[in-house]
């Protein structure tokens, strides 16, 4: 596979605040050199729901600094992981949040089209899942309005679900956009016991951003190939559908990033290879 490889955001760096993962508030730019030096292509920025507006994908003038440090490390950003809408959900019971998720979605879209990014994810996972027919709907309801702002700057609103197969085609059919695609979680699906060809037979060609990650069954992150998630046989799968979106490392990690990240990258770097 020739597609970009990137990393999560705050991957390569020391936790901020203690988090798994989050937005590294003050030193954010560090880590593109540090991505540029282990040969990665992209970063996945991350949308936090905590200082939102300090954030530079919202911040006046934070695009342009994003800009400026693409041009200087040559790492871009394709991809946007919007972990805000799973502390205020598109489809909260709160109307003044879920009106407010839905303003703050417009503007990412808006603001981040000026960077060429292709996808935001939107996670509907854990506290944000769509655990119910009326959450389901709510869901539809609210992001409807803003699918024609995703076909007009043509970004792909990417949703990463708990779903089984059929309910989250039955979920893509409702918004009748190309634009309203799926985001494929390898370490998600494991831990969920799914069955990827199931998956992928359903909705294979609807995925447009891939995270890396491996989990046993119920169980959380651990390092790749140690949970268990087939990384090499699913990405083997995703030939067949001619799959052009990154490669999103959203590997374990421990308090500082970058040592335990390198050994993942290469593990995974080791099969690509031997499959071009």
């Amino acid at each position: 596979m020739k597609n970009k490889i990137g990393v999560m955001q705050g991957r390569l760096l020391p936790k901020y605040q203690g988090r798994y993962q989050s937005h590294p508030v003050g030193y954010w730019q560090d880590e593109f050199s540090i991505a540029q030096t282990l040969g990665l292509d992209c970063i996945e920025f991350i949308l936090d729901y905590d200082d939102a507006e300090e954030n530079p994908l919202l911040k006046d003038g934070g695009i342009d600094e994003i800009k400026s440090v693409i041009e200087k490390t040559g790492v871009t950003v394709n991809t946007v992981c919007g972990d805000y809408f799973m502390e205020a959900p598109l489809h909260s019971e709160d109307r003044k949040a879920s009106n407010l998720s839905q303003q703050i979605l417009t503007r990412i879209i808006n603001n981040t089209a000026e960077l060429g990014v292709t996808d935001l994810v939107i996670p509907c996972v854990d506290q944000s899942s769509l655990d119910s027919s009326e959450a389901t709907d709510s869901f539809v309801k609210r992001l409807i309005p803003i699918v024609e702002v995703a076909e007009n700057m043509k970004i792909n609103l990417s949703l990463e679900t708990d779903l089984a197969p059929q309910p989250f085609v039955n979920l893509l059919k409702r918004f009748n956009s190309d634009r309203v695609t799926v985001n494929y979680d390898i370490g998600n699906s494991a831990a969920l016991g799914y069955d990827p060809t199931e998956e992928l037979d359903a909705y294979g060609d609807r995925i447009t951003d891939i995270h890396i990650k491996d989990r046993p069954f119920g169980g959380g992150s651990v390092k790749l190939g140690t949970g268990n998630a087939d990384i090499p046989g699913f990405l083997k799968l995703m030939e067949s559908f001619n799959y052009s979106g990154p490669l999103i490392m959203q590997a374990y990690r421990d308090d500082e990033g970058v040592i335990i990240f390198k050994e993942q990258l290469n593990w995974v770097k080791t099969f690509l290879e031997s499959s071009t």
